[in-house]
């Protein structure tokens, strides 16, 4: 059993998720930004179906990726070196979303609900979520979008329409951390995708201790722009 959390409840003890399924820590809450951002301060992202409670988790183990550990492979690198493509930041925030929200043929059901994405609009009006598009000839071809607190950024979901859209995305993602002092990138679960880019599998004990030492680095929320960006490998 998982506890149920009212709108002013805490979240219980990360050492109170159950193992299977793998991380679920608690149902109930809202999802008003200060719910959200006290949970992203503990390491905790909410993850549920249409129709279901809000689903509250923190995965042991936890996929992060140290930005200077970004793996660039050659088809990729070639990629990133033809300039077709632009890099912007938070200029289609919304239209991110509803890319991510689209159902796959290996999920053909959404977690990004309209909830969802309501939620994350706020957050993004109040500086602290962000979206990494990638556009080619004028047009939105993937991007990323998360939340960013301290030194660390909380991914939560990609997309593709056309061929490397997202891991161009990531990767500029990757570089604008590391210009804006960000030192971890949390991914949450395993995926092939992120395995390929250089993210690994730490515990849960030590993505907290990293956490409680980056969470609270000085950062003014707000929007990121494209000052001092290039599309150059």
């Amino acid at each position: 059993m998982i506890p149920w959390i009212e709108a002013d409840s805490p979240f219980p003890p990360l050492q109170a998720a159950l193992r299977d399924p793998n991380g679920l820590l608690a149902a109930g809450g809202d999802l008003s930004p200060q719910r959200l951002l006290a949970a992203y301060r503990q390491g905790i992202f909410p993850w549920y179906s249409e129709g279901d409670p809000i689903l509250w988790w923190s995965p042991d183990p936890r996929m992060v990726l140290v930005p200077e550990a970004l793996r660039v492979s050659r088809s990729l690198a070639k990629t990133l070196r033809n300039k077709r493509y632009e890099i912007r930041f938070d200029t289609a925030f919304d239209a991110v979303m509803a890319g991510c929200a689209q159902a796959r043929p290996d999920q053909p059901d959404t977690w990004i609900t309209a909830e969802m994405r309501e939620a994350y609009r706020r957050l993004h009006q109040l500086g602290h979520a962000h979206s990494v598009e990638t556009w080619i000839d004028g047009e939105l071809a993937g991007g990323l979008y998360g939340v960013a607190i301290g030194a660390i950024f909380f991914g939560e979901s990609m997309y593709s329409r056309t061929r490397d859209a997202s891991k161009i995305a990531f990767a500029a993602l990757v570089r604008v951390c590391t210009e804006q002092g960000i030192r971890l990138i949390d991914c949450q679960m395993h995926t092939r995708h992120l395995a390929s880019l250089g993210a690994r599998e730490i515990p849960r004990r030590e993505f907290s201790r990293r956490l409680a030492e980056l969470v609270d680095y000085p950062r003014a929320p707000g929007p990121w722009t494209q000052a001092g960006y290039t599309n150059t490998p």
